[in-house]
């Protein structure tokens, strides 16, 4: 089974920065996407962005040009740097993994690391 642990989730001021990681345990696919999603209380939980195994990244455009997503395929992890962080970046952050399987989506998902924006 796969397993996904998160960390790096912080407090941090706006204009900040941090590092999420995900390292994914298991029998991912070899052809598995990594990517992240977030959410904040009362709210749905978004896209944000994502990376294939072959290193071909998209971002939410809320995030573009701030954050970046990269991956270490060898140690099944994925990474996003996070810049310049604003009021509205609050919120859990979750890790994915996902692939397809005859043309239908199959994805594991993290627990969750805490992001919080705060002066």
């Amino acid at each position: 089974q796969v397993q996904l642990a998160e960390s790096g989730g912080g407090l941090v001021q706006p204009g900040g920065s941090l590092r999420l990681s995900c390292r994914a345990s298991g029998s991912i696919s070899s052809i598995a996407a990594m990517g992240w999603y977030r959410q904040a209380p009362g709210k749905q939980r978004d896209f944000v962005a994502s990376i294939t195994s072959s290193g071909n990244t998209y971002y939410a455009d809320s995030v573009k040009g701030r954050f970046t997503i990269s991956r270490d395929n060898a140690a099944n992890t994925v990474w996003l740097q996070i810049n310049s962080l604003k009021y509205e970046d609050t919120a859990v952050y979750y890790c994915n993994t996902f692939w397809f399987l005859y043309g239908q989506r199959r994805e594991y998902w993290g627990q969750g690391t805490q992001v919080t924006v705060s002066s």
